[in-house]
């Protein structure tokens, strides 16, 4: 009986173990080898075994460099303008379609189209559109009477331009989760709201904005995670120029690791880039707990 209870007791852990054992192989592993990885001067290309154990140097070269700093700083920008711009966009969009009109089906399928483009490929395709002789932008630009720009070698114009592209193709992410959520909902809150009088923005902002912030904070979370990541699209775009305007801290890694080919201060800066994203989706999880703990 012992023996039958005990068995009963881990069987769930004995289904959990090959996937945890996965996660753990192809997700920890990597992380202990890139911070052991962080200790040593190795060139890419030369064999393992010419590594240089240097310590701590690393870490101090990499607290002083100033291109890793503004790195930081490009990703916190490119981060907060673009999720917030995302966040609203995407509201809209939802609250837009959240009723069944005429053509629907089309007009969801349209929206979800940036987000099955390839990064590569939409980074290729905005650097035609914001070519400065023979993009689209620039003759919109120009039929409205204004001087068409440079806009992706232009100091100011650069980190806007990539924005708008990564609004263009992760805002259907944010509404396909929101129109899931609203359609989700109890429609009863809905329709005492309505039967008090309440008016359409007043059922929005008080019963189905908070009903749905469970939803919101997810998709928050799970877009700035992935804006802290973002590489392709300013890889291709600008390859972070002008100067550095546009060099988020995933292509700083790509150019020190490849480029420079210092494997260990890339290492560092990943480690920076790994501690960046656990901090800041802790601090939302931790703000978002009462939403995410509602019933």
């Amino acid at each position: 009986m012992a023996q039958q209870r005990l068995f009963k007791g881990i069987t769930p852990y004995l289904f959990v173990a090959p996937a945890v054992f996965v996660l753990a192989f192809t997700c920890l592993y990597p992380v202990i080898k890139g911070f052991e990885l962080s200790f040593y001067d190795w060139s890419l290309g030369t064999p393992i075994e010419s590594r240089k154990y240097i310590g701590w140097e690393n870490f101090v070269w990499a607290w002083q460099d100033p291109a890793l700093f503004n790195s930081i700083k490009v990703t916190l920008l490119f981060t907060a303008f673009a999720v917030t711009a995302e966040l609203f966009l995407g509201l809209l969009i939802a609250f837009l379609l959240e009723k069944g009109i005429k053509g629907i089906v089309v007009l969801r399928t349209v929206f979800i189209m940036p987000i099955m483009i390839a990064p590569v490929v939409v980074g290729l395709l905005w650097r035609y559109l914001f070519d400065a002789n023979f993009g689209l932008i620039n003759y919109i630009v120009s039929l409205l009477g204004f001087e068409p720009k440079v806009w992706l070698g232009t100091p100011g114009l650069a980190l806007p331009a990539v924005i708008i592209t990564d609004i263009w193709q992760w805002t259907p992410f944010m509404f396909i989760l929101f129109l899931a959520g609203l359609q989700s909902l109890p429609k009863d809150p809905v329709e005492a709201a309505h039967v008090d009088g309440a008016t359409t923005w007043q059922v929005i902002r008080q019963v189905k904005l908070p009903l749905l912030a469970p939803v919101i904070w997810v998709a928050v979370i799970l877009r700035i995670i992935d804006a802290f990541r973002s590489l392709e699209v300013m890889f291709i775009m600008t390859f972070g120029g002008p100067g550095r305007e546009t060099e988020v801290l995933s292509l700083n890694i790509y150019k020190t690791a490849f480029m420079s080919q210092r494997l260990g201060l890339a290492a560092v800066n990943a480690i920076f880039l790994l501690a960046f994203i656990l901090l800041f989706s802790m601090a939302f999880l931790i703000i978002a707990r009462p939403a995410l703990s509602r019933k």
